[in-house]
């Protein structure tokens, strides 16, 4: 049996969670896909995926398997297409976004990517969690958090600012705080997926202090909290590139900016180190650079809702 065919075939099956969907993918019968499958568990010793009536999952040999086999397949892939010169970016690839700046800032750049890179199939996973890029989770991702993993290569995209920030009605409700300590009378809004960004810095006159806020109401998106102040529940510190519209357009007010310490860790791509690097993350990657260079965050544009259905039919989405 051909190992990398084997390999190839359970990867598909995994993703794909069904052997007759794995097979059309691959252009092959589900009879066929069900016997790779089968002589590759006899050969390894052990069952691999988990089948039942109305679905197959891998157990948790075959997850750590499939975690090494994409691995496997991706440097072969990768090493194969870095000796061909001027060879088109091709294949699937996995993004990892945090849920309001994908939407907000991202996804309204696709619609050019996609229409230089074609052959490229776009999977976008929306998520404000830290994903595994080592052990395969995405291929690249975009942060906005300090790196300090060495496995990682990061490219800085641009600055980011946060801003402390109500809706106006509230303060009208509740007053406007003057000096940190007021944040303690008033309802402040919290991440849950990331408590560092719970803790708010100022500069006052005795020096900088980290603040943690007692957040009464807490979302595990940013992009949720953003609605959450919007709807005059309470006080907020997120980046300008997601409340700068909003404050521009009067819809919330700035507080506190006098003792705000604004700078935050910068919004950076990453992704992992490899002897052979993808052409497909590469190309993405200096195409990230390519558009934070512009000012485009400040364009009216980047101010309106963008759907998927407003994107280009040429290269595959979901």
């Amino acid at each position: 049996m051909d190992r990398q065919e084997a390999m190839t075939v359970f990867l598909a099956v995994v993703e794909e969670g069904d052997f007759s969907a794995a097979a059309r993918r691959l252009r092959m019968t589900p009879s066929a896909v069900s016997k790779i499958i089968g002589r590759l568990e006899a050969r390894l010793g052990v069952r691999l995926l988990q089948r039942s009536t109305r679905s197959i999952s891998p157990t948790t040999e075959g997850n750590s398997y499939a975690e090494s086999v994409r691995r496997i397949l991706g440097d072969m892939e990768e090493a194969e297409l870095a000796i061909q010169p001027g060879a088109e970016p091709r294949g699937r690839l996995r993004v990892s976004l945090p849920s309001a700046f994908g939407h907000r800032l991202i996804v309204p750049m696709l619609p050019v990517f996609i229409g230089r890179y074609p052959a490229i199939e776009l999977e976008l996973d929306f998520t404000d969690a830290i994903v595994d890029l080592v052990n395969g989770d995405a291929d690249v991702a975009v942060r906005v958090a300090a790196q300090g993993d060495s496995t990682l290569v990061t490219r800085r995209l641009a600055p980011n600012r946060r801003i402390i920030c109500a809706a106006p009605d509230y303060l009208e409700r509740h007053g406007t705080p003057e000096k940190p300590d007021d944040l303690l009378k008033h309802v402040c809004l919290g991440i849950t997926s990331r408590g560092g960004l719970n803790v708010w810095e100022f500069d006052e006159a005795s020096g900088h202090r980290a603040m943690r806020i007692r957040s009464s109401i807490e979302a595990s998106s940013t992009e949720a909290l953003r609605r959450l102040a919007l709807a005059g529940m309470g006080i907020v510190r997120l980046s300008d590139m997601l409340v700068g519209p909003d404050i521009r357009a009067g819809r919330l007010k700035p507080v506190l900016t006098e003792c705000n310490r604004a700078e935050a860790e910068p919004i950076s791509v990453v992704y992992p180190h490899r002897r052979f690097l993808s052409p497909r993350v590469r190309v993405f990657v200096d195409f990230l650079v390519e558009q934070f260079a512009r000012p485009w965050w400040n364009s009216a544009g980047m101010e309106e809702e963008v759907t998927a259905g407003s994107l280009p039919e040429s290269g595959a989405m979901r």
